[in-house]
């Protein structure tokens, strides 16, 4: 079995935002060789997250709307982890409810999708580096 690592760097100017990550993945499953598998991509960061949705605009602003409606950022005072000086406790529970990673099938060198499956990095709290794991196992 042969495995294959790479970090993705991301570095989004506002303070939420996702991006479909699916071409660099597909990328990195390329250069791995492997043809049969699984492909794991992990957000390495505890205020971002990465998921598999659609990439269809009206989708992503219903995801911003309702994680604010959840986890609204301001006020940063009403969180006790922004007691530290942080201002970012809205964007851990956002990762938290958008999930930390995706494994997708890896078939005849192909990411597995079903229709309209895309991978995102979605950002909570950026405006700085962050990086994104891509861990493919297979033949």
């Amino acid at each position: 079995m042969k495995s294959f690592r790479k970090e993705l760097w991301f570095n989004i100017p506002t303070r939420r935002g996702f991006v479909n990550i699916t071409p660099q993945v597909e990328d990195c499953l390329r250069e791995s060789g492997i043809r049969e598998g699984l492909c794991l991509v992990n957000a390495m960061h505890i205020t971002a997250s990465v998921f598999i949705n659609d990439d269809e605009n009206g989708l992503h602003y219903d995801y911003e709307k309702w994680l604010e409606e959840i986890a609204p950022h301001e006020p940063v005072g009403q969180y006790h982890h922004n007691d530290t000086g942080e201002d970012n406790a809205d964007a851990h529970i956002k990762r938290q409810i958008m999930g930390r990673e995706v494994v997708a099938a890896v078939t005849n060198a192909q990411l597995d999708f079903g229709t309209w499956e895309q991978i995102f990095y979605g950002e909570f709290d950026g405006k700085r580096k962050k990086r994104v794991l891509v861990k493919i196992i297979g033949e």
